[in-house]
Formats: C-alpha cells, structure tokens, sequence
C-alpha cells in the first residue's frame, strides 16, 4: 500500500484578477480531489493486487 505524504512546506505563488484566496481555494480544491482519486485508485489496485496474490497462497481464504 503506497505511503503517506508529509507536506513540510508548501509555497504557491500566482497572480490573477480577482479575489486571490477564492483562485487558490478554486484551484487547490480541484487539484487536490484529483491527485486524491488518483492515490485512492493506487491503494484499490495495490489490495486487489495483494488479494490475487493471497488466492494462490491459500486457495482465496484470507
């Protein structure tokens, strides 16, 4: 199963027009639902994966 992440520091900088916390918020939300469905697809293969090797071991009992 993949690891946990530990941000330590995290620097952003951009410029728009507008409300520049609402851009962020907007564009954090968005990025960060995506690497999130990403890593919990990982962790279902990685578990699939472990449990196609587990039915050979011991004849698909847990």
């Amino acid at each position: 199963m993949p690891r946990n992440v530990t941000f330590h520091n995290v620097e952003v900088h951009f410029a728009v027009d507008g409300d520049d916390g609402a851009v962020f918020a907007r564009l954090f939300n968005r990025y960060i639902q995506a690497w999130a469905r990403r890593y919990e697809e990982e962790c279902a293969r990685a578990e699939r994966s472990g449990n196609d090797r587990r039915i050979g071991d011991s004849g698909g009992r847990r």
